[in-house]
Parts: C-alpha cells; sequence; structure tokens
C-alpha cells in the first residue's frame, strides 16, 4: 500500500507541483457552481448584497443593535457588519463542505495519481474568488456612503492570511473524519451557525460583560473579525505581533490536519 508523506514540506510542495490542475479545478469549481442559472457567476454578487440587507434590517432595526460609535446610522451598521461577515463567509464555506468533500469525489479516490490533498485546496480558492466579490461589494458600499476608504484596506489579506492557513487545516482534518463518521457532516453545519453567533460579528466584543469576554477569545474567528474591522472600517494598523503569534499556531494546525489525512487516506478506497 502507498505511504503518503505527511511532512510540512509536502504540504507546501504539493500545492506547487499542482498548481496547474488547482487553477484548472477551482475555475472549474466556480463555474459549476452557476452552471444553469439565469444570472451565472452574478449571483456570486447578488448573494452577498441579499445577505446583507436581510441582516441589517433584523439586527439593525428590529434588534436595534449598535457600534461603540455614537452613531444611529443604518449605513455605517450595515458596513461594519459586512466585514465581520467576509471573515466567518470565508471559513463557513470551506469547513460546511469538508466533511462531504471525499464523499463526493469518489470517482477521484479511485485515481492513485489524483493528488487528494488538492480538494480542500480547490473548495478555499472557490471560497476566496467568492470573498473577494463580497470584498468588491463592501469597498463600493463604503465608497458610495463614506468616501475614499483607508489606506489600511490593502492590509486585509494579511489579517485574513492566518484565518485562510487555519482553515486549510480544519478542512483537511474533516474531509477524512468524514469519510469514517458520516454524522460528521451534521454536527459541523450546527457548529458552524452557533460558532457565527457566538463571534463578534452582529456585535462589538465590548458588548459581552467583562467575565463572558474570554469566551470570544477562545473563538479562532475573534481576532481576524476584529482585525478585519480595524483594517478596513476603523483605518487603524493592528498589533502584528497577534497575526504573527496566530499564523504561527495556524501553520502547526494546518500541518496536523495534514498529517491526519495523509494517515488516514489509505483507507478511504476500502470504506467508500
Amino acid at each position: 500500500m502507498q505511504d503518503f508523506s505527511t511532512s510540512p514540506r509536502e504540504m507546501i510542495a504539493s500545492v506547487w507541483r499542482n498548481r496547474s490542475l488547482l487553477a484548472t479545478l477551482v475555475k472549474r469549481e466556480v463555474i459549476g457552481r452557476y452552471r444553469g442559472s439565469l444570472l451565472g457567476v452574478l449571483w456570486s454578487f447578488f448573494h452577498p448584497v441579499l445577505m446583507l440587507g436581510v441582516y441589517t434590517f433584523v439586527f439593525g432595526v428590529a434588534f436595534r443593535a449598535r457600534w461603540n460609535t455614537g452613531s444611529d446610522s443604518k449605513a455605517e451598521f450595515a458596513i461594519v457588519l459586512f466585514a465581520g461577515l467576509l471573515v466567518f463567509n470565508l471559513f463557513a464555506e470551506c469547513v460546511n463542505r469538508a466533511p462531504t468533500m471525499i464523499l463526493g469525489n469518489v470517482n477521484y479516490v479511485k485515481k492513485l495519481i489524483f493528488p487528494l490533498e488538492m480538494l480542500p485546496w480547490i473548495t478555499m480558492g472557490s471560497a476566496l474568488f467568492h470573498a473577494l466579490i463580497s470584498f468588491a461589494v463592501w469597498l463600493a458600499f463604503y465608497v458610495a456612503l463614506f468616501g475614499l476608504p483607508h489606506a489600511t484596506v490593502w492590509l486585509a489579506p494579511l489579517v485574513i492570511a492566518p484565518l485562510v492557513v487555519l482553515t486549510m487545516g480544519v478542512c483537511w482534518f474533516l474531509a477524512a473524519l468524514g469519510v469514517y463518521l458520516r454524522d460528521v457532516s451534521q454536527v459541523v453545519g450546527i457548529a458552524t451557525t452557533t460558532l457565527m453567533f457566538l463571534s463578534p460579528i452582529f456585535y462589538p466584543a465590548s458588548a459581552l460583560p467583562e467575565s463572558y469576554r474570554w469566551l470570544l477569545m477562545l473563538n479562532p474567528l475573534t481576532p481576524s473579525i476584529e482585525q478585519m474591522r480595524d483594517v478596513l472600517f476603523w483605518g487603524r494598523i493592528p498589533d502584528w505581533r497577534a497575526p504573527l503569534e496566530s499564523l504561527l499556531i495556524a501553520c502547526v494546525c494546518a500541518w496536523l490536519g495534514f498529517a491526519w489525512f495523509q494517515r488516514t487516506r489509505k483507507g478511504f478506497a476500502d470504506v467508500l
């Protein structure tokens, strides 16, 4: 039986080695999602706009949630809310699909030459494409409502990088686990919904009592959401020690997820 390397070097080398295949499959993934629909890829633009409107009405009008700015502006609330959703949607799109990633590509499992470790990267590439569209929507709304954005908006890729790496580790782990435990997809769906409301997306972290704020800091999405708002809306440069520490932890988690995937992939064909 073939042995698959679990080294951190292989985790990176496999992406470079299969870069052409990855680009082709990401493109097919994005186009295939909207094939046959009337608006096609335009749905990737309309979906975040529609969801932004719903969340703004529910939390900004019905529940009267506010940020600590002294302003009652619905437009300001919407734009700050959307910055947090950018982060969460990237994470949720990848993680929710991870448990069925191998199950939905059985034909690849039976092809010994296909690099299965690329499947999470394909999902991540698609999620990054949609995140880029959502960022363009956010930028357009900000320019229309407030004028030119802060120069710190260009730091957004650096802020999101640790979350991308961490998400890859989670996806590798869940993709392999989902082959052996089919209930994982149900648990993950509930967990991501819970995580959304336990993240400072619809409210600032300061809205929680001091005794409960430590719970938010256990949430891996909290630093990325807070830092994303800092660079996009508030125009603040984050303390770079925190992102660097997050990136280091994310790299370790990514390697652990990759190692688990490589160790367990030998049994995929037998189970499927």
